[in-house]
């Protein structure tokens, strides 16, 4: 089974769904690739308007014989279910309704459960989306074993009801998930561990947080300005590896969850706007792939790193190599991409693995 899913998908990856990237289309269903893309070393087979949500996070799941591709929306509380089973046709088969006025983005899948965070909204015009205004700040837990019947198991709502809520979470079964959450007293999310060993009722079972962020305990924040959790990225086996902003890589020892214990913690230089977005696994060879992210629009600041990294010992993580700037193909009316202008660097990057 798990040689199945590896298989399809590499597929999915190789055909590189475009899931609404163009946002105003005024399409309901799947349809032609529309006019204005290009790839490169890419093979680009289906296309989608999801009824004209524009797509963000995507995660996979199987049930039966099919295959789908779970996915959140921009501005839009809610998720769209795309049976990718003939990754040719995509289709659009259940939209799952999400909180009012709550950002929704964020999803993760396993054992049949998908993980959604719950957030403050954006203020932009035309999405009738008003921070202002009442939302939810946590989790909602939902049982997609049958993704056309979709059932709710449970929510959880942190302590700060008007902060940004939870963003990049991980799920990889079992009984914990795992939260970059906006707890109150704190400077800047934090890793929040939930029990959901029963769905309905979630608790939190433990937390830990970078010194200084505690502002509410009288600790004084770093110097660094974004020492924030971006997002828990994975487990392997008792450690977790976190993402952490302008604070880097952080590998804790969680084998008690009510006292996660620092393993270690890398930085990454140059200085960059946002030092650790994300950290992607290649178990097999030990390593981790880390970048930064890209905010500064036209290169107006260090460029950002896509850094591959040793994790043999996880206590001493190393860099091994960094990724090498792109160049644009030939014929292009630039020569690098910074003279393109807007922003240029990574943002994520993901090791593919679907859940069954």
């Amino acid at each position: 089974m798990q040689a199945a899913a590896a298989r399809f998908t590499r597929t999915i990856l190789k055909t590189a769904l475009l899931f609404g990237a163009l946002n105003a289309l005024p399409v309901a269903h799947a349809d032609p690739i529309p006019p204005g893309w290009t790839a490169e070393n890419m093979e680009v087979l289906g296309y989608t308007i999801m009824d004209g949500r524009p797509g963000f996070k995507i995660s996979m799941t199987r049930a039966g014989d099919r295959w789908y591709a779970i996915t959140a929306h921009y501005n839009v509380p809610g998720w769209s279910v795309i049976d990718v089973t003939d990754p040719r046709d995509p289709k659009t088969v259940k939209f799952i309704p999400g909180p009012a006025n709550t950002n929704t983005v964020q999803v993760d899948i396993a054992d049949g459960i998908m993980v959604a965070a719950l957030g403050r909204p954006e203020n932009r015009a035309g999405t009738g989306m008003d921070p202002k205004k009442p939302y939810e700040a946590g989790v909602i837990l939902i049982d997609v074993k049958d993704p056309l019947n979709p059932k709710e198991l449970g929510r959880w709502h942190t302590d700060n009801p008007s902060g940004r809520g939870t963003h990049r979470n991980a799920y990889q079964g079992g009984r914990y998930v795992h939260l970059a959450a906006d707890m109150k007293g704190y400077d800047g999310d934090i890793y929040v561990i939930l029990d959901i060993s029963d769905p309905s009722k979630p608790v939190e079972a433990g937390r830990w947080w970078v010194p200084g962020q505690h502002v509410a305990g009288g600790e004084t924040p770093q110097k660094d300005p974004n020492i924030n959790l971006h997002n828990p990225n994975f487990v392997d086996g008792n450690l977790m590896y976190l993402s952490y902003g302008d604070a880097g890589m952080v590998v804790l020892d969680i084998s008690d969850v009510k006292k996660p214990k620092l393993v270690s913690q890398t930085k990454f230089q140059p200085r960059h706007r946002f030092d650790v977005h994300t950290v992607s696994p290649d178990f097999k060879r030990k390593l981790v792939y880390v970048n930064s992210e890209a905010v500064i629009s036209d290169c107006k600041g260090p460029l950002d790193h896509a850094t591959i990294v040793d994790v043999a010992n996880p206590a001493k993580p190393f860099a091994v190599s960094r990724f090498p700037v792109p160049v644009p193909p030939a014929g292009l009316p630039y020569r690098n991409f910074c003279d393109k202008g807007g922003r240029f660097g990574p943002h994520n990057m993901k090791i593919g693995r679907a859940h069954v």
